[in-house]
């Protein structure tokens, strides 16, 4: 992944009050704010999943990303239980091309979309 990329989504480790929320979380984006990694987990492929998120709250202004997550999370926690969070379409998305270095480059918008009724 190009270095200035990630320069400009603002990828650092979490300070101390993000550290308090991120003790099961490896990793979190949270657009416009920043990419939040803990120490020793930034692998190219942690970075490119939080990369792949970021570029899907961008197209979805941030908010409508919020409510559309936590939306999908609870029904699909009603079909799939604690493996909710690993059906959400942008987790799926960003799952199935994490190890992909080249995939921000020819994604397109709303690749998640295809993964909301189908892998």
């Amino acid at each position: 992944m190009n270095q200035g990329i990630n320069i400009a989504m603002g990828i650092k480790e979490p300070g101390p009050i993000f550290k308090i929320i991120m003790k099961k979380i490896v990793a979190i984006s949270l657009y416009p704010i920043s990419i939040y990694i803990k120490a020793g987990h930034g692998s190219p492929t942690t970075i490119n999943h939080e990369c792949i998120h970021w570029e899907q709250q961008k197209e979805m202004l941030a908010l409508f990303f919020y409510i559309w997550y936590l939306l999908e999370w609870v029904v699909k926690l009603f079909i799939y239980g604690r493996k909710s969070y690993y059906n959400i379409s942008f987790e799926r998305e960003a799952y199935s091309h994490e190890k992909d270095k080249e995939y921000l480059l020819t994604r397109r918008r709303f690749a998640w979309l295809k993964y909301v009724f189908h892998g």
